[in-house]
């Protein structure tokens, strides 16, 4: 299992800063006075309203355009409205993009949040696949843990859109078990649904990385795929090292909706994989290319690095998109072929 999220780790940054930026051209502009701005399920709540009109507040003034708000319920709806010219731009994972792009050509990624050396080189987040306190020496092996045991489990996913919260999982679980003669002919498509003779028993999707978590802290799930970052606001480390296999959350006193009745509850991680940061996306074919030039300078001018609002300073108490850890982290210019290391999971 360690050999297996190696390769997908090694391949995710070695391929991705390899990648290099191109220059792209937008299409022209059709008159808009509006610009709407799709969000995934996973920043749409109230939580992250703050971050939404700020960065909204931020486009309005590079533009001297309204901006309104998408929020949406289903990781297809934000994907569908910026491929069918209904949002202008759109904040999706990096699978979510890849789907986008692959229906509408005009798609493109604009930026994406650095690592904390403020570059492209660590610019990832990390997927998780979580089991409840108390339910993890099942998954023990040795001194570390295997998903040896996760066939035959009740298992939640976000959507199948999600890149940390399926793409990057349902691979590293093929990839592992395929080498095994039982599950030789396994594939993402087998993990989609569960079931009599299937991989899984159940198959649940929580909609949200949110409700991927609800699903395992309330019994729904035995093991559930999440990442860190969208689960930050409402957890804090209990045990070990974050983002390392065996670390031990805990639910928030305080916690918001939906983990406000789950004060307290804890998970593990039995595995632990880095994913590409996602990106904010521009429809090219509705946004002109002056309107793309001057987006793009709001989003990586050092005020927006620096504005609390959307990259929250390390140990703050408000709720942002991001946090400010290191201090350096801010949005960077990306380009399609940075993307490629999550196709090629597919391939």
């Amino acid at each position: 299992m360690k050999k297996t999220w190696s390769l997908i780790l090694t391949g995710i940054l070695a391929a991705a800063v390899a990648a290099g930026c191109s220059t792209t051209e937008a299409g022209s502009s059709k008159g808009k006075d509006t610009l709407t701005i799709a969000w995934l399920p996973n920043e749409s709540g109230e939580d992250m309203k703050t971050s939404r009109d700020e960065i909204g507040a931020m486009i309005e003034k590079a533009t001297g355009k309204k901006v309104e708000h998408k929020t949406t319920t289903d990781y297809i709806i934000a994907v569908e409205s910026i491929a069918n010219d209904n949002a202008d731009l759109a904040f999706l994972g990096a699978e979510g993009y890849i789907q986008a792009h692959d229906k509408n050509q005009k798609v493109l990624p604009l930026v994406v949040p650095s690592g904390k050396s403020g570059t492209l080189e660590d610019a990832v987040y990390y997927s998780w696949l979580n089991v409840k306190k108390g339910n993890e020496d099942q998954y023990k092996s040795g001194d570390g843990f295997s998903i040896d045991k996760i066939a035959g489990k009740k298992f939640s996913f976000v959507s199948n859109s999600s890149t940390s919260g399926f793409k990057v999982p349902s691979t590293g679980i093929v990839s592992h078990f395929s080498k095994q003669d039982a599950f030789k002919s396994l594939t993402t498509e087998g993990l989609l649904e569960g079931g009599s003779g299937k991989f899984f028993s159940e198959v649940l999707y929580g909609g949200s990385h949110q409700g991927s978590a609800v699903n395992l802290l309330t019994g729904k799930a035995d093991v559930a795929a999440f990442c860190d970052t969208c689960v930050n606001n409402y957890i804090e480390l209990a045990e070990g090292e974050k983002n390392k296999p065996g670390a031990v959350y805990k639910v928030k006193q305080g916690a918001a909706e939906p983990f406000n009745t789950l004060e307290g509850q804890e998970f593990v991680s039995i595995a632990v994989t880095p994913v590409l940061n996602a990106p904010f996306v521009i429809n090219t074919g509705t946004v002109s290319e002056e309107d793309k030039n001057k987006i793009l300078a709001a989003f990586t001018a050092a005020d927006t690095a620096n504005n609390p609002k959307i990259f929250a300073p390390k140990d703050s108490k408000e709720t942002a998109l991001y946090e400010k850890a290191s201090g350096d982290e801010k949005f960077v210019q990306v380009e399609d072929a940075w993307f490629n290391p999550v196709r090629e999971l597919g391939k």
